[in-house]
Formats: C-alpha cells, structure tokens, sequence
C-alpha cells in the first residue's frame, strides 16, 4: 500500500477539494461557514471581553495611583499630661522628613483633613478638603502639574483647588468665590459655631474619577491648619512610592519611621476587594465566553459528520487504492482544523480591531442610543476603556484552536475507521 508523508501536498489537496465542494457535490459548504462564522463571533467576543475587563482594571487602578496616596499614614492618637486625648502628628516635619528618606519613597507629604459644605451663589454641595502645600499638589499625577485641568497652580496659596464635577454643579469657573462651611468652627461659651470663610478658585482639575472630581477640594496646608483649628498638628501623611505593586515592602519602613501611634492605609486596603472582585469576574467571564467558544467549535463536529457520511463511497475508494487510515484521518482532521485557523484568525482581527479603535464604536453606540449608555456617577469612570493585551490574545487564540483541533479528532477518526468494503457494497 502506498504511503504519504504526513500532511503531504496530496492529503492538503483532498481536504481542500472537500470543503470547496458545493451541495450538490455532496459537500457541506454551508456547514462550513455556519461553523466559520460561529468561531469567529465567538473568539471575536472573547478578546473584546478581556481587553474591555483589562482596560477597565488598568483605569481604575491608574486613577487610584494617581490621585490618592499610595499610603496613608494615621494616628491612633495619644494622651497628654491632662489627660486630653491628641490625634495627629505634632513634629510632622520631622516624620516627613524621616519617611521621604526610605528608599523608594517619593513624596511625603504632612496633610489636613476634613469634611465640609461649599456654598456657590446657585447650589450648595458636600465636598472633602485636603490641606496639601503647593509642592505636593503639584506632584499628584492626576491633579496637579500636567493634569487635565485649568487654572493657575501659581495662584494656589491664595485660593482653593476643587474637582470639575464639583466645580460644574456648583456652576464656577475660576476667578469665582465659594464659602466653605465647617461645623466645628471656632468655641465659645456658648458651644462651637460654624465657621464659614470663602476662597476664590484659583484650579480645576479632572483626575478622571466621577467621585474624586465631585467631591475632592484641595486647600493650602497652613490655611486648613487655621481653618480646622489644627495649628501646629498635621492629620495624616500622603506617601507616594516608585512601585506601588509592591507597596507591602514599605510597612515595617513607614512604622519605624513614623512611631508605635501610627496607622498605615494602603491603596490596596482601599480597593483591595474591588480590585478582587474584577480578577474573580476575570475568571468567570474567561470560562463563560471558553463555554461559547467550544458550543461554536462544536459545530465542526457536525459538519464533519454529515462529510464523512457524504463521503463514504470516496473514503472506500482512497483505502481501496492504498491510502492509509492515518491518512484518511489528517485529510478529514484538515478539514475542520482549517475551519477553525480561518475562524480563529478573523475573530483575532475582529477583536483586535474592537480594541483598538473602542472609543469611535462606542460613540456611535452611544449616538444611536440617543446618548446616556454610560453613566460616570455608577461606574466611576468617564469612558468604557480598553487595554489589548497579547496575553489575552494567545489565551484566546490557545483555547479556540485547541478545541477546534480536539473536536476534529473524533469524526476524522470515524472516517478512517470505516471499513472500504462496507463504503462501496452498494456502488
């Protein structure tokens, strides 16, 4: 019996013979595009899914990083010799100085902190006051030098820095004027009252998070000591490091440096559970699309079947002239492993392409909705991202042409089976 190299020119042949034939040849061209078209809606939707989950984590991550500390650093507080309860920091110089000496700390920064109202002349709001100096404002990635904003960062000691949600419902712009409202405000024999004061809007920053935008106001670190009644105290620390990723390094550091008092609040304590949340959402949302991807490669297997059934007095004739049934098997095993390659590479396109250009199909999406498809106040974020990452893509490209291969396997194996005298007893 002759014998063929594997995957020879000859078995190449056949197979493609076979899955141009049309239906009156006995072919299955319709299965084919039926399971063409499957795998690649269904790679197509796997990829844009990782990549939208992917760009969606990398957002929110890089809007935490950069706008809010790596590390906080509180104080449990502490009892003087009258037995009056102190919290915060008195030599906060001194502490700063000791972290901003760690390596690979960047930027410490001595801070105020405190909740208030800010009144306009149409509306009135919540919003949290950070007292930072003018050097740490400028070096928050997301607010200060290079951020998207408007403004003076010059003028900033003798003004306020505010969100631009905060500053758009507020109906300001800069050069306006807000009253800041604090309860605890100055004592008297009577109780605490109020204390208001207002400050012109000297900067308008958009970090890129709805909640940070509408509710963060940044004030000039002396003037919140004096308006909160904190001279000579500073509330916590503002850490920023070179390798956020690897911010559990820096714990025993920061506690030797700032003392037993002391308090550390990562940017993983923060959004640990949400960030938790997204990789187990990761996972499930791989294994569900893994599910489609097989239910669509399935469909190979049907196809194959009604082939080979379609093809029976064809296979009794190769055996009969010496073909092998290793080669019947890779001739029909082409069939469906080129339906899956051509499939698999289009939803790659596809999905790359989904990717790439996110921004104009989700404007027109959102055109054609008649607008509001994404809220930022629910999702936190201004836009849906997305980040192509080629360990998505390989994962994807894996998993579709490993099933598709696998699949193939069984009806390319009945066809070698079949025995050429039963193929061809009534021909």
């Amino acid at each position: 019996m002759a014998q063929t190299a594997p995957f020879s020119h000859f078995e190449r042949m056949i197979a493609w013979r076979y899955l141009r034939a049309k239906r009156a040849e006995g072919g299955v061209s319709v299965m084919t595009w039926i399971s063409l078209i499957g795998i690649t809606l269904a790679v197509f939707a796997l990829i844009a899914t990782l990549s939208v989950r992917a760009g969606f984590r990398a957002e929110f991550v890089d809007t935490i990083l950069g706008a809010n500390a790596h590390v906080t650093v509180y104080s449990t507080g502490r009892f003087d010799e009258n037995g009056q309860q102190i919290k915060g920091f008195q030599n906060y110089d001194q502490i700063a100085q000791q972290i901003a000496a760690i390596p690979g700390v960047t930027r410490a920064a001595p801070m105020i902190r405190g909740q208030v109202m800010v009144s306009s002349a149409s509306a009135t709001n919540g919003a949290e006051v950070f007292g930072l100096s003018p050097e740490a404002l400028r070096s928050i990635p997301r607010v200060g030098e290079g951020a998207d904003a408007y403004g003076a960062l010059d003028r900033y000691e003798q003004g306020i820095a505010i969100g631009s949600v905060l500053a758009r419902e507020l109906g300001v712009t800069v050069g306006d004027k807000l009253r800041v409202i604090s309860p605890n405000g100055v004592k008297t024999a009577f109780g605490t009252s109020p204390r208001v004061n207002a400050y012109e809007v000297v900067y308008i920053f958009t970090a890129g998070r709805y909640d940070i935008d509408k509710t963060r106001l940044y004030m000039p670190f002396a003037e919140a000591q004096s308006y909160f009644n904190r001279e000579g105290f500073a509330d916590e620390f503002e850490v920023m490091v070179d390798d956020p990723e690897q911010i559990d390094r820096f714990t025993l550091p920061l506690f030797q440096a700032t003392g037993d008092d002391a308090i550390l609040w990562t940017w993983r304590d923060s959004s640990g559970a949400f960030l938790r949340a997204l990789d187990i959402e990761d996972n499930i949302m791989f294994i569900i699309l893994s599910i489609l991807v097989l239910i669509a490669t399935m469909n190979i297997v049907s196809g194959l079947i009604m082939l080979v059934k379609n093809k029976g007095r064809d296979i009794g004739i190769l055996r009969t002239i010496g073909l092998t049934e290793a080669a019947v098997l890779r001739i029909f095993f082409l069939c469906g492993a080129f339906t899956g390659i051509v499939g698999t590479v289009a939803g790659v396109v596809l999905g790359c392409l989904f990717a790439l250009y996110i921004d104009p199909i989700f404007s027109a999406v959102n055109y054609l909705a008649g607008g509001g498809v994404w809220d930022p106040s629910i999702r936190g974020i201004y836009a849906l991202p997305a980040k192509l990452q080629w360990g998505d893509v390989l994962s994807a490209v894996g998993l579709s042409l490993g099933l598709s291969f696998i699949v193939t396997i069984f009806p390319a194996r009945r066809a070698a089976r079949m025995n050429p005298v039963e193929a061809l007893r009534y021909e």
